[in-house]
């Protein structure tokens, strides 16, 4: 998670919404990525959907099925998509989202019968370095 929150910090640095997130494999670090929507002009460019590719790219396959995803904010409705469809093995998050999660909050992706996978989830790894990062972020851009 460390490492995740370090790629939030540069994102936030950026002016981007401070998210990061790495796909480990077993001890190695394939992929880490930081929210880019701004920089890249795409609204799909979310940490999560950023290290996936990434990491899918590295490996060489679609398919994770052997890989771990943190990030350090509750994934929202298309990250989770992202994540059932190149099969990541666990999921473990920081801070949770309640306006725009989709994991524990909204429309709990992966317990919806139409989901065809469903990663093992942690909640609440750094949450509190992961939500003071957010909410630092956010309350710098409502003063000025």
């Amino acid at each position: 998670m460390r490492q995740a929150l370090d790629a939030a910090r540069d994102a936030a640095a950026r002016g981007e919404v401070p998210v990061g997130a790495v796909v480990v494999r077993g001890d190695e670090v394939v992929a880490v990525a930081a929210n880019a929507p701004r920089a890249l002009c795409d609204p799909t460019a979310h940490a999560e959907v950023l290290a996936i590719r990434a990491a899918a790219r590295a490996l060489g396959r679609d398919r994770l099925e052997d890989c771990d995803l943190w990030v350090t904010l509750e994934p929202c409705a298309m990250c989770a998509g992202a994540i059932a469809h190149a099969r990541i093995a666990r999921l473990y998050y920081g801070a949770d989202d309640a306006k725009g999660g989709a994991v524990e909050h909204g429309p709990r992706f992966f317990a919806q019968p139409t989901c065809h996978h469903r990663p093992e989830v942690y909640a609440g790894i750094g949450a509190g370095e992961s939500a003071a990062l957010l909410r630092g972020f956010f309350s710098t851009r409502r003063a000025s």
